[in-house]
């Protein structure tokens, strides 16, 4: 006989995520990213800190509330994903406004930076150095090829650790703001089929009733 519903379910379990993994990833890495290439008194340090901040701690204070409150957790879930998405462009723009090159989605750095499922930001870190070491900074890999990328961001060598970073960061959310557009699709349609707490309150006590 299967058990009755409960009128909380089970709820948290965020850290097991890999949209709540990836996305602390993306907050210790830009941590270190603006602690390094973004002046530390100046309002975009504060700003790309905060956003990544804002995207784990939203992951899971949604996933928390979801036990009294779907709506919630698919809000929160939404704001996770905004504040990631505004990281993004804050990287985009720290890339544009200093000629650097944006990696394409056929460069070969970013399925091999993903293939390596790195978890700490020591790891990436020691990626982008490895990337430097490896003479394609500036270059663009494409299809087994190397193709000449921006001559600004190969005219000095204290240009590549920046762009390599802000990329490979830019890589990282990516991926986590992917899974949290799947993540959305589930819970909204969750919420569509199942409804919301009042729903399950209503299920619960109709059953208590005929038992």
């Amino acid at each position: 006989m299967a058990d009755k519903e409960g009128l909380i379910p089970k709820h948290g379990g965020y850290r097991k995520l890999k949209s709540f993994q990836i996305a602390q990833l993306v907050y210790d890495v830009t941590v270190r990213f603006c602690d390094r290439y973004i002046e530390k008194r100046s309002r975009t340090h504060d700003q790309m800190v905060q956003a990544a901040r804002s995207g784990v701690q939203n992951i899971a204070e949604g996933s928390q509330a979801s036990g009294t409150s779907k709506k919630t957790e698919l809000k929160l879930t939404n704001v996770a994903r905004a504040s990631l998405e505004e990281l993004r462009l804050d990287y985009e723009d720290f890339l544009r406004q200093r000629g650097l090159p944006i990696w394409d989605r056929e460069d070969l750095r970013r399925a091999e930076l993903i293939a390596r499922r790195l978890t700490t930001a020591d790891a990436v870190a020691e990626w982008v150095k490895e990337q430097k070491g490896s003479g394609l900074h500036g270059l663009n890999g494409r299809h087994g090829q190397v193709e000449e990328e921006s001559t600004r961001s190969m005219s000095s060598t204290t240009s590549t650790y920046p762009e390599i970073a802000a990329n490979a960061a830019l890589v990282l959310l990516a991926v986590a703001c992917s899974l949290l557009d799947r993540q959305l699709a589930a819970q909204a349609a969750t919420f569509e089929s199942e409804g919301g707490f009042t729903e399950r309150l209503y299920r619960v006590r109709t059953s208590r009733r005929k038992s």
